[in-house]
């Protein structure tokens, strides 16, 4: 298995966007991080607060040229 685990969730709209995100999470082991590939707005704006609100750890958000990636650790 690669040490970058990576769920590309481009051009999936909100709230799908979050739920598949909390789903392949909750697969991980505790600490284990996830890099999740986001659209612009919607999802890039509600995602990691829910998943803060969800109890995981948004580490780290970077936009790209046409995308975002959110890396969080599941807590």
């Amino acid at each position: 298995m690669s040490n970058a685990l990576i769920l590309d969730l481009r051009g999936v709209p909100c709230p799908l966007s979050f739920v598949r995100a909390k789903l392949r999470l909750e697969k991980l082991d505790l600490g284990e991080s996830l890099e999740i590939w986001l659209d612009g707005g919607e999802p890039i704006e509600q995602v990691p607060n829910s998943l803060n609100i969800d109890g995981h750890l948004v580490k780290d958000i970077l936009p790209k040229d046409d995308f975002f990636t959110l890396t969080v650790e599941k807590a």
